[in-house]
């Protein structure tokens, strides 16, 4: 599949390691920078959306999404994204990704609002979990360098999932994120809480108008 990722808001927070390790499955570990797990806060647009012999469906290629997320490895290798839960604005996403990747996608009624300030709304159909996430988008910042916790954060191409009974991964390929600062002038959210995560303070927040991204099937590991 080809997607575009566009206005993505990385919210993120750390939290002790054994926290995070105690929600994950068999068969992963809790990744971790300087001794610290973190959890992370990730609304966007996902449009563009295709197979990649094909065009693009009318009312199925462009919605807000929101992630959920924290770091994982198997063994020290293969470093990637675990989701708690992902957000959509579009029934058929939900369903395709729940079916075919395992991954926990929930419908909800989402917006986001681009003036000289960013907004992101999100309430879930079924359950109570929202969010309303402002932010003023900054100055352009350095490609993120292996070791910094910009690099840790963002730069994964690997996601994991419980699919069938077993551990699965699927892979994405795109260029590096092009980031900029972000300042955060407003956050009100229940997803945290939903997903039964501690709440802790933001402490690092960053903005990206987007990459262009392949997605590949999900494999067993």
């Amino acid at each position: 599949m080809l997607h575009k990722w566009r206005d993505l808001a990385f919210l993120h927070f750390s939290v002790e390691p054994e926290v995070i390790q105690s929600t994950l499955p068999s068969g992963l570990t809790v990744d971790t920078f300087e001794g610290k797990a973190w959890v992370g806060l990730v609304p966007f647009l996902m449009t563009g959306i295709r197979h990649h012999k094909l065009p693009c469906i009318p009312g199925t290629h462009t919605f807000p999404e929101t992630n959920v997320r924290t770091y994982v490895h198997q063994d020290g290798e293969k470093p990637g994204v675990w989701f708690f839960s992902l957000d959509a604005a579009n029934s058929l996403a939900v369903w395709g990704a729940r079916k075919f990747y395992g991954l926990p996608y929930h419908r909800a009624e989402m917006q986001i609002t681009k003036d000289k300030k960013i907004l992101y709304r999100s309430v879930r159909r079924l359950q109570e979990a929202s969010h309303r996430i402002e932010i003023q988008v900054g100055s352009p910042l350095p490609d993120p360098q292996p070791g910094s916790l910009e690099f840790f954060l963002v730069e994964r191409y690997l996601l994991y999932s419980h699919h069938q009974g077993k551990i699965s991964t699927g892979q994405v390929h795109h260029v590096p994120y092009p980031l900029h600062s972000a300042s955060l002038l407003d956050v009100s959210e229940s997803m945290i809480k939903a997903n039964g995560l501690p709440e802790r303070p933001w402490e690092h927040i960053c903005f990206s108008p987007g990459v262009d991204v392949e997605v590949f099937g999900i494999q067993p590991t």
